[in-house]
């Protein structure tokens, strides 16, 4: 394992400066992750674009992040928000092109922030030119290995080949003209890649090479650990596939060949200098991440444990604790996230009965949506509680060593939009399951930018409908208050810049007394500062003294329930 980098090691740039060199920038980074279409429209469309995103970059580097993560912003037909991609070296006409990609890169480089965009390996959209070509050509044809074409059962064929079910529900098999059938794990819209074929090896070569070109700093793989598929004769039942242990021989998840994919990636990343970065997103066993987050694979790992778990001391102090021992035994660091794309967002999820709050660990399915089954009873959201524990969350977060991702619209502290009418609904988890699963719309709703503008200043009649309490959110009624949960965010981003220090901490087991030990935790980062959060709803006795930033407003001696404090070091 290399040793722990030196704070002088990652000496950070403030904004409108050149971008440091260093190349472990990625390791204690604050990325902010932008859902394109729903950040900023800069053309009345409706739709956010990356013309958007450049002229927010004063926005961003005000916050204080290091990166942004540009979730897919390529040509597609929308099938799943962008995550079928028709053409990986190409924007989307409707957000823009490749100019201005370009102007975002110069834009954000030049204030010190770096670019991750996402790739989707596993699948492509069915609008591709190679799946066009597949269609075309017919059975037996080169152009049908590029994917996982196969004959149907029964006497003619009508049947799919197994009865294996699609993560958005339904088959996860589609017949086409002529009588095949194609694979794919999501929507039929996407059907997956043949990655044992060397024309797919080679192609995301060429893409990643091509956007490295371009400038970007580093990439985001969408389902990383399902590359690498044994779909040899005779394929399992679903039953038999969902009994298979993830230990590396799964047939088509987390198979140890798909290392050898990600070594040849590896090669084109460490061509450049700084070599370029990526983190995995895999859903796979704890004692299997380090294959993915070593530096001869992907060199880092998406850690998601903390999207699943309550507001609960005991979890986080477990959590925290095997996510930095795993991050230790791969010579990578942790990443931590309490929101994303694919997941209802924290304010929410804390604000509800803890029953209702999540599916639980489910590596096949995003996160909290039992609580939006339609035609069921919505359990009451506490929303200041869940707000209030949000922001204690982050504040812990943003205070671990590792890199912290952060989603548009949480430093807002926007809830979770659940008042979306069925027929405005993008998600296909919601129509493939018949309205049974909300889906994800409610986190991708476009951001409020100013209270009393059209659309809350976001561009165009918003392609998700906006709802009205977004006005008391809106970036500008924020920004004027030095109470809010943005202020809060800036402050943190800010100070975390300065206290930042070795990847290292420990815990204090020893400054608060029963019976309040168990429902708080007490870090110390070397060098940094101390970091206490109570998870509680009852204030606790405590030295508020040294307090340098906190998630509540504090009363002397006294820190109170579901608060996080940061206090500076002592002499």
């Amino acid at each position: 394992m290399p040793a722990a980098p030196t704070p002088e090691s990652h000496a950070r740039v403030d904004a409108d400066t050149t971008l440091s060199t260093d190349p472990l920038w990625w390791r204690q980074a604050v990325v902010y992750q932008i859902y394109p279409r729903s950040f900023a429209d800069s053309n009345g469309d409706g739709l956010g674009d990356i013309k958007g995103v450049t002229s927010r970059a004063d926005y961003l580097a005000g916050l204080g992040v290091d990166a942004v993560w540009l979730s897919p912003f390529y040509p597609s037909e929308l099938a799943d928000g962008g995550y079928d991609v028709a053409d990986y070296r190409n924007v989307d006409p409707r957000l823009g092109t490749l100019d201005d990609f370009d102007e975002m890169i110069a834009a954000l480089h030049g204030r010190g922030i770096r670019v991750i965009v996402d790739i989707v390996p596993n699948h492509t959209s069915r609008m591709h030119p190679w799946f066009q070509e597949a269609l075309a050509a017919g059975r037996g044809s080169a152009a049908r290995e590029r994917y996982i074409f196969r004959e149907g059962t029964g006497p003619d064929g009508s049947q799919p080949p197994t009865d294996w079910t699609s993560t958005f529900g339904g088959a996860a098999w589609e017949q086409v003209e002529d009588g095949q059938w194609y694979y794919h794990f999501f929507a039929r819209e996407q059907p997956d890649l043949n990655w044992d074929h060397p024309d797919v090896r080679e192609d995301f070569l060429t893409t990643l090479r091509f956007w490295s070109d371009r400038g970007v700093d580093g990439f985001r793989i969408d389902v990383a650990h399902g590359l690498a598929k044994d779909l040899s004769e005779p394929l399992p039942s679903q039953a038999e596939l969902d009994a298979m242990p993830m230990d590396g021989h799964h047939r088509i998840f987390d198979r140890d060949e798909v290392q050898d994919i990600y070594a040849t990636w590896r090669e084109v990343f460490n061509s450049y200098d700084p070599p370029r970065t990526a983190v995995a997103e895999a859903w796979v066993n704890p004692d299997r991440v380090p294959r993915y987050a070593n530096p001869n694979s992907l060199g880092q790992s998406f850690n998601f444990d903390l999207l699943e778990a309550d507001f609960n001391a005991d979890q986080f102090r477990t959590i925290i604790t095997d996510n930095l021992e795993l991050a230790s035994s791969s010579g990578s660091s942790s990443t931590w996230v309490l929101s994303n794309h694919d997941v209802v967002r924290h304010a929410t999820r804390y604000g509800l009965p803890d029953a209702v709050r999540t599916h639980g660990p489910r590596p096949d399915k995003p996160v909290g949506q039992d609580w939006l089954l339609t035609g069921g009873t919505q359990p009451e959201l506490h929303r200041e509680q869940g707000l209030r524990r949000a922001r204690a969350a982050t504040m812990l977060m943003l205070a671990l060593p590792g890199s912290s991702y952060i989603y548009q619209g949480e430093e807002l502290g926007l809830h979770e939009v659940a008042e979306i009418p069925a027929d405005q609904r993008q998600d296909p988890t919601f129509f493939r399951t018949n309205q049974k699963e909300i889906g994800r719309d409610g986190c991708r709703v476009p951001l409020p930018w100013v209270h009393d503008a059209a659309n809350f200043g976001f561009g165009g009649p918003a392609h998700l409908p906006q709802p009205s309490w977004f006005a008391d959110s809106a970036v500008d009624v924020e920004s004027a208050r030095e109470d809010s949960t943005l202020s809060l965010y800036r402050r943190a981003l800010h100070l975390r810049r300065t206290l930042q220090g070795a990847e290292e901490m420990e815990w204090v087991d020893d400054s608060i007394e029963a019976p309040y030990s168990d429902q708080v935790l007490h870090l110390r980062r070397p060098g940094g500062w101390d970091v206490i959060t109570n998870f509680s709803t009852e204030p606790i006795p405590f030295d508020t003294s040294t307090a340098i930033l906190t998630s509540e407003p504090l009363t002397d001696g006294v820190l109170p329930g579901e608060t996080t404090i940061w206090c500076a070091p002592r002499s």
